[in-house]
């Protein structure tokens, strides 16, 4: 059966791109859409009481399925998730990405004064389209709103360390689902780490410990890991430093931190029986 989580299908309504896979009352192409708020939450069902999967980025492209009641039914471009979103936080265009959020966070503001009322709050790894239009260190945003120069990068520039990358966001709550640098889950502080040094990588930790890199096979006392090899139990994964210090977002800390990887596979044991961590080295 397909991955519900990676394929838009219902027994009413289903992508187009499935029809000869599964069978629906309906197929239909997605239309294209933009996420215009700081962070859409993500649900699997159309309900705000309904835990979240996933955070979507601003700027962000989806295929929107369904419009009803407020939601959208879409799935991300990015690393394509599906679910449901409120409508409010989509416009119906794109725009040509020319940078990303390099820093942790940056705002959107109204004119190029920092003094300005910021109008959006953007988190690492969002995508930006640039006009070529500056001003005492702001660029102008394509669909209007100024975003510090500094803070961003051109598409296409990367950093060379995830580790150093994933070590930024020590301190940063855990959020179950959250992306973002204001709250993140385990597999998306991996996936964020990883995708700022262009390295795109699927959101959940299942699909991530299947499809990074490739697998390492390490000693049973993991005593040869590599800098930046990333560890999985079920349900759970980090980034591998060094030897008194493994980076994870976690919900003992609720927090990303960084502690001895020993210590981990103790706690990993006790709690899930899980005694056979997995490696995969994403360089």
């Amino acid at each position: 059966m397909l991955d519900r989580r990676l394929n838009a299908y219902r027994p009413d309504l289903a992508n187009r791109k499935l029809r000869g896979n599964i069978t629906a009352d309906c197929y239909v192409d997605g239309q294209v859409a933009r996420i215009v708020v700081g962070s859409a939450a993500l649900r699997p069902r159309p309900d705000l009481g309904t835990p979240i999967d996933t955070e979507l980025l601003y700027g962000e492209i989806v295929d929107v399925f369904e419009r009803s009641k407020g939601w959208a039914w879409v799935q991300a471009r990015a690393d394509g998730y599906v679910g449901y979103l409120r409508e409010e936080y989509l416009v119906l265009d794109c725009c040509d990405i020319t940078h990303l959020v390099a820093s942790l966070r940056t705002y959107i503001y109204p004119e190029p004064n920092l003094k300005s009322p910021p109008l959006n709050l953007l988190s690492m790894n969002t995508p930006l389209s640039l006009t070529e239009t500056e001003e005492g260190g702001f660029g102008l945003l394509s669909e209007g709103g100024w975003i510090f120069q500094r803070h961003i990068a051109p598409l296409g520039s990367h950093e060379a360390d995830h580790c150093a990358v994933a070590l930024r966001f020590i301190g940063t709550p855990y959020l179950w689902g959250g992306r973002t640098s204001l709250g993140l889950d385990c597999s998306a502080l991996v996936q964020m780490s990883l995708m700022r040094c262009g390295i795109n990588v699927p959101r959940d930790s299942d699909m991530q410990e299947h499809s990074i890199g490739r697998e390492a096979i390490c000693e049973h006392d993991l005593s040869d890991l590599r800098r930046g090899d990333v560890v999985y139990w079920n349900g759970h994964c980090g980034i591998w430093i060094e030897p008194a210090a493994f980076i994870h977002a976690n919900a003992t800390d609720m927090a990303v931190a960084v502690q001895p990887l020993k210590r981990i596979l103790k706690h990993m044991a006790e709690a899930t029986g899980d005694n056979n961590p997995r490696i995969r080295r994403p360089k």
